[in-house]
């Protein structure tokens, strides 16, 4: 599945991912290939991102919004660094 992080004035990450977590407002929860359709928004917190090769890569996140649509994730957020 496709992963796009983006701030207002940049993208940040884009890239093929197998899973991503993200610090929904209840707490998080992870996406994987073939998710429901959603959008939710976001707690300041960790993005986890991981890949086929069994690594992962964290972005931390000031807030915002996830969408996922046919294997499309995009996180939409005010500010995020590398973890």
């Amino acid at each position: 599945m496709n992963l796009e992080i983006l701030t207002p004035d940049k993208k940040v990450f884009s890239g093929e991912v197998v899973s991503v977590t993200v610090p929904g407002i209840a707490g998080s929860f992870q996406i994987l290939e073939n998710h429901a359709a959603i959008i939710s928004t976001l707690d300041d917190g960790p993005v986890k991102v991981g890949f086929a090769d069994k690594s992962i890569q964290v972005f931390e996140i000031q807030g915002g919004a996830v969408e996922v649509l046919k294997n499309k994730v995009t996180v939409l957020t005010k500010g995020v660094t590398e973890v």
